[in-house]
């Protein structure tokens, strides 16, 4: 991505026709109260509550001049209206049965759109048991050969898009996290990735199989499950060669929301922390899947580099050299998507006096999550068509590990990640950045 390669203000293509959403994972909790949600509010039923893109505000130049436009006014992005889905599942649950099984949203709330929801039924997913040991998917595309895979869901992809007359295309992950994966020699190129797919080897997850079809049919992936996916030199590679955004990973929902919001603030005010011990109980499907340690160790290694780079003990090794940090999932199935988690946070302060910081957090998982799959969605297609391909390293706001250039660090406090996608719409859009410098409100006052 080159800066005189994007286009700018009146440049940038505004959204016309279809936007499509697939989904790999359509049938589960996140995505059935996503695509209910926004045709909820489509219909006038419900209020985006949570979503940046349709709420939120953003300031123009100087406090003085009190512009404040919402998001959605200031930038081109497409209309809830305009946005139409298709994914694949394990199970052939059309979207309202799938959403009654999942128990998010109730059925006052689901009734008035069953008709919608009905309509739409999941395409046959690509499965590897070895991936995802604690489901067993039955609704999957016939045999192994991985190349007849990727071909597979690029039929679908097309075949959605002509039946449809889709216009432009978003794929975002809202599957089962895999099992635990480093980057191997498959991983590192995408000649490598290419024989690695032709020779059927095991070390090629279907969630990659997924963004190799999205990519070769130019279509941005965001990857909304810490799986590694996305993250690897052959995908970058391959969206850079074809021109594609890429995003990722792991929505930032429950407790690592809270971490990205309390750790910068001890930090802020130079607070000290001995340990933070977190732990959550969850009983949908997701909490099923963590269940398997090799799963569970793909999303620890999520949760737990947050603490690590916000606080930078290299920098201040008084604070948080020594710290201690443990994460633990435990799958409770009678609390189904209502996730509970607690965080028992050791902190010192003035000459070392020890204090201590509780917090128990009783969220609705798929509630957090559904408007940042939309916030994602919206922003991508924007990516694209300002011509962003690659990392799109300013929407780590949505992510527990976001995507980052190689060489550089990922950036994680919520509130410095709110300010760079900001900064990147009001650059996008020919405006001042905001720096909150201040002093030059009072640089040329005179004195009375």
């Amino acid at each position: 991505m080159k800066e005189r390669e994007l286009k700018r203000k009146d440049q940038i293509e505004k959204p016309k026709g279809k936007l499509g959403v697939f989904i790999p994972g359509i049938g589960g909790a996140v995505s059935t109260t996503f695509i209910a949600g926004v045709e909820a509010v489509r219909r006038g039923i419900a209020e985006p509550i949570g979503s940046l893109t349709q709420l939120g505000t953003i300031r123009l130049g100087k406090r003085f001049e009190h512009r404040v436009p919402k998001i959605k006014e200031f930038v081109p992005l497409a209309d809830l209206q305009d946005m139409v889905f298709a994914g694949w599942d394990l199970y052939d649950a059309n979207l309202y049965e799938a959403a009654l099984y999942a128990r998010v949203i109730n059925r006052e709330h689901l009734d008035p759109i069953k008709d919608f929801l009905s309509g739409i039924k999941p395409m046959p997913a690509v499965f590897d048991r070895r991936f995802v040991r604690n489901l067993d998917g039955t609704y999957v595309k016939p045999g192994a050969d991985l190349r007849d895979h990727v071909e597979a869901l690029k039929e679908d992809i097309s075949r959605f898009k002509a039946e449809n007359a889709v216009d432009r295309c978003v794929m975002i992950w809202c599957g089962s996290t895999e099992i635990f994966q480093r980057p191997e020699e498959p991983h590192r190129s995408l000649e490598a990735l290419q024989k690695a797919v032709d020779a059927n080897d095991s070390r090629i997850a279907p969630s990659m199989l997924y963004a190799l079809a999205a990519l070769e049919s130019g279509i941005p992936f965001v990857n909304g499950a810490p799986n590694l996916t996305v993250d690897i030199g052959a995908m970058v590679e391959l969206a850079g060669q074809n021109q594609v955004a890429v995003a990722g990973k792991d929505f930032k929902t429950g407790q690592t929301l809270m971490k990205t919001i309390l750790a910068p603030g001890l930090k802020a005010r130079m607070l000290g922390l001995e340990g933070w011990y977190s732990t959550n109980i969850l009983g949908n499907r997701d909490g099923l899947v963590l269940d398997d340690k090799d799963s569970f160790k793909t999303k620890e290694e999520s949760k737990l580099s947050v603490l690590e780079y916000i606080l930078q003990p290299q920098l201040y090794p008084t604070l948080y050299k020594n710290y201690y940090h443990k994460v633990t999932i435990n799958y409770y199935p009678p609390r189904g998507d209502n996730k509970e988690g607690w965080d028992c946070i050791d902190i010192f302060g003035w000459l070392g006096y020890p204090m201590q910081i509780k917090v128990d957090f009783q969220c609705r998982d798929s509630i957090l999550a559904a408007p940042l799959v939309l916030d994602l969605v919206l922003f991508m297609d924007l990516a694209q068509r300002v011509g962003m391909t690659g990392i799109q390293e300013w929407l780590s706001f949505y992510f527990k590990s976001p995507m980052h250039k190689e060489g550089l660090y990922p950036e994680h406090d919520l509130f410095i990640q709110l300010m760079k996608l900001k900064n990147t719409l009001r650059y996008l859009m020919g405006e001042e950045q905001i720096t909150h410098f201040g002093l030059d409100y009072y640089m040329n006052d005179r004195e009375a």
